[in-house]
């Protein structure tokens, strides 16, 4: 982990050493925004970037927790187990965790526990599915936890979705149990059947976060989720996933323009998930770049989740020869981009499309993948 050197270690900050380590990657989605809260299909991939938790038990039913990326003293935060409640910011995700243990029946009898993430927060990747899911594996092997690798995710979800107030979707803690690097998950997640597809040798991922922060507390994300929900209940569906471009078309005339366009993104984007999968398991890479400019389009003008910054990155992606498709990734209203490139093309179009978007915004990029 790329620490302060100031920061205090488990020793420390608890005064004996930690018994078990874990981590949890972030993840970046390859194709299927906005498809995992209607029930459709998904394909993340792991980056390299990982949350790590060192962690100790306790037997006096409290948990005392430090992060190295948000607390400024050597003192952690304190809660009761049982007493959690939200508006204690990071100690949130922790807090959602330990209750929804509780709400299964498991009742832990405390812990000490230090985090570090090199997951970026706000960059669309996954923060906060990162510490969740690297926390759960901690418990898991401190307190010999029965829990599988989806129950984790399902349990950082409700973590989030609960405690926490951010109605995300599964996609996040799925990838960031299942996912790993060089491969996708395409994972339905109305069934949870997951495949690992493996990407095809000749293309590389870059992955550059725009300086825009996002946030899937905030509004925006809420009123996606509520307008799909309404187009459901127009079209009297349960889910966007029950229905064909063919259905929506005869459905138009019972929906608003604007309700119309989301559920268009959603039908489509499951679509290009289905297509990009079928392209990976052939290594047909020609196929790939009309799918990465249709979804980007589809996120900008349908579901209306981009913002120019974005656009720009994208944009400038695009003109670059070496590059296979561009496209938002995540929730949007900031974030960053995954670009598809030729292999051994990484680095050198990534400076060169950051450096294009720093002079012409003012403001700097990260590129997190690949991995400076």
């Amino acid at each position: 982990m790329n620490e302060r050197a100031s920061a205090p270690t488990f020793e420390e900050l608890f005064g004996r050493a930690p018994e078990v380590h874990a981590t949890a990657p972030g993840r970046v989605n390859l194709m299927g925004e906005h498809t995992d809260y209607n029930d459709g299909y998904v394909l993340p991939t792991a980056i390299p970037q990982r949350t790590r938790v060192d962690l100790a038990r306790r037997d006096d039913g409290t948990a005392q927790v430090w992060s190295a990326d948000v607390e400024s003293g050597p003192t952690p935060s304190r809660y009761v187990l049982g007493e959690e409640a939200r508006g204690r910011g990071f100690l949130d995700y922790v807090q959602g965790v330990t209750r929804a243990l509780r709400e299964q029946g498991i009742v832990l009898p405390g812990f000490d526990a230090r985090i570090a993430s090199e997951v970026p927060v706000g960059a669309g990747l996954s923060s906060s599915a990162a510490l969740s899911v690297a926390l759960l594996r901690a418990l898991r092997l401190a307190f010999g936890l029965p829990l599988d690798d989806v129950r984790i995710a399902l349990l950082g979800q409700r973590a989030e979705n609960d405690l926490v107030g951010a109605p995300v979707g599964v996609m996040d803690p799925m990838a960031s149990s299942l996912a790993t690097s060089g491969s996708a998950l395409f994972l339905d997640t109305r069934s949870l059947a997951y495949e690992i597809v493996p990407i095809p040798a000749a293309i590389e991922l870059v992955v550059i976060d725009s300086g825009v922060p996002h946030s899937h507390a905030t509004g925006s994300y809420r009123a996606r989720r509520a307008e799909c929900a309404r187009a459901c209940a127009l079209l009297g569906v349960a889910s966007l996933r029950d229905l064909t471009l063919a259905d929506l078309d005869r459905g138009a005339p019972a929906l608003p323009e604007l309700l119309l366009r989301r559920a268009r993104h959603v039908l489509t984007e499951n679509a290009r998930v289905l297509a990009v999968v079928a392209a990976l398991r052939s290594g047909d890479i020609a196929a790939l770049p009309p799918l990465f400019a249709a979804s980007h389009a589809s996120m900008r003008d349908d579901f209306e989740v981009s913002v120019p910054a974005v656009d720009r990155l994208v944009a400038l992606a695009d003109a670059e020869p070496d590059v296979v498709g561009a496209r938002l990734t995540g929730g949007g209203f900031g974030g960053a981009v995954v670009i598809l490139v030729q292999r051994g093309r990484g680095g050198a179009v990534a400076a060169r499309v950051a450096g294009a978007y720093e002079a012409s915004s003012g403001v700097p990029p990260r590129v997190l993948v690949p991995v400076a």
